[in-house]
């Protein structure tokens, strides 16, 4: 316990360091390229083969691979919007792979390999541009996604039930989602008392983004769950002790940073300027 508390600590103050204690971009830029790189890493653990053992060279030839295109999106804008419309595409077609497993694994293949490239580096692309719009949307984000994690897991501890998604993740439950829900419209109706000045239309809007979000956190937990218990492995890395990987942290944000920072582009389009 001491051990995965330290390195809370520690991971916390890198990433509100990179956030807030300068307003050079490069701190910033820095940690989500290195953080594709050990994802990528780990996802490609993940992945099915021929043979058993994982070939380290091999897994960070990819992991550097995710890197570089990370890298490339940062830079250019139009290739990270390809590589949010593409993530979104990609979680809805997982909805029906979590909901089938394990009757149904067809989509354990190959292709598993180019989802990598584009999950990962959507996530990280997608976080710098909500930390680029305002270091405390990407605080907001962090805060939906944590908050309601922890209101899924103690109103489903207390009341859970129906299972949400017996076979991949025996502990979530229905009555927990709705909790977590719940959190989220508290979070969101906190910011909006205290700073933002929303019209109705606008605040109606920013709900629903906000509770989409939501879902896409807990889809994207699922989904690592369900792809782990696929390779058999239990935890997708042992780089941060007492927390296992990079994927088993950002996991609820592989869907839902996407989901957001294309909300927040579609809203400022349609003229709520967040």
């Amino acid at each position: 316990m001491l051990e995965r508390i330290i390195t809370a600590l520690v991971l916390v103050a890198v990433v509100l360091s990179c956030m807030f204690a300068t307003q050079s971009h490069y701190p910033m830029f820095m940690l989500m390229i290195l953080a594709a790189g050990v994802a990528g890493y780990e996802w490609f653990k993940l992945m099915p083969r021929a043979v058993a053992p994982v070939s380290k060279p091999k897994a960070w030839v990819y992991g550097g691979c995710v890197a570089a295109i990370s890298t490339l999106a940062l830079f250019f804008d139009d290739v990270a919007l390809l590589l949010w419309a593409a993530s979104i595409l990609t979680w809805l077609g997982s909805i029906y792979w979590v909901k089938n497993f394990p009757e149904s694994d067809s989509w354990y293949n190959v292709s598993l390999y180019v989802v990598g490239f584009i999950l990962i580096s959507a996530a990280v692309t997608a976080l710098y541009a909500v930390w680029h719009s305002s270091p405390w949307w990407l605080m907001y984000l962090f805060l939906l996604v944590w908050g309601a994690d922890s209101g899924a897991y103690f109103v489903g501890r207390k009341f859970g039930k129906k299972k949400l998604a017996p076979f991949v993740s025996p502990n979530k439950s229905v009555e927990g989602l709705y909790g977590g829900i719940a959190t989220t419209i508290i979070i969101m109706l906190v910011v909006q008392y205290f700073y933002l000045n929303l019209s109705v239309v606008q605040l109606i809007l920013f709900l629903i983004l906000s509770i989409v979000t939501v879902f896409a956190s807990v889809l994207g937990d699922l989904f690592e769950s369900m792809i782990k218990r696929r390779a058999g492995i239990k935890d997708s890395g042992r780089v941060l002790p007492g927390h296992g990987g990079v994927l088993d942290r950002i996991d609820s944000l592989l869907a839902a940073a996407p989901i957001f920072a294309t909300g927040m582009y579609i809203l400022k389009l349609i003229g709520v300027d967040l």
